[in-house]
């Protein structure tokens, strides 16, 4: 069985690289290459426990050195990370494409060619046609004031 064993590792290892295409966490893959690792120990006369050994000790130093390099490279704090969705709407410009209407002053304002329920924060009257800047998001409305001052050129509609 000893002399076989790297057989084992050898398909261990395979699987855990294959393994890793369909995970996120990217831990399979340093242990595959581990186990890859004690397979080239068994095939040149290694012990059991030697594999073993060589195994665990690659795989963890592995997957310790590649977190501290992806917590150095990637982006990792809230300021550092792309805004998508809703999260990116504050300090937008839209235009509001329904006048206020109700007691709360709610209207309609496009934003990036999304149409949402807004409501002024000064009480306001929103006006068809008028520009405003996204103040706040919550849950699926807008809050917005009135754009004082002159837009760029392109960020007129």
């Amino acid at each position: 069985m000893d002399k076989a064993m790297w057989i084992i590792w050898l398909a261990l290892g395979a699987v855990l690289i294959v393994a890793e295409i369909f995970t996120l966490g990217f831990v399979l893959f340093w242990f595959g290459v581990g186990a890859l690792a004690a397979a080239a120990a068994g095939y040149f006369g290694m012990g059991v426990a030697g594999q073993f050994l060589i195994f665990a000790v690659v795989s963890i130093a592995l997957t310790a050195m590649s977190r501290t390099i992806f917590a150095k490279y990637l982006p990792s704090h809230d300021g550092d990370r792309l805004k998508t969705g809703a999260e990116a709407l504050p300090g937008k410009v839209g235009t509001v494409i329904g006048s206020s209407k109700g007691a709360l002053n709610e209207g309609a304002v496009k934003v990036f060619g999304s149409t949402w329920t807004a409501y002024p924060i000064d009480d306001e009257t929103l006006v068809e046609g008028e520009k405003v800047e996204v103040v706040e998001v919550k849950g699926s409305s807008i809050y917005v004031r009135k754009v004082t001052g002159k837009l760029p050129s392109w960020r007129e509609e």
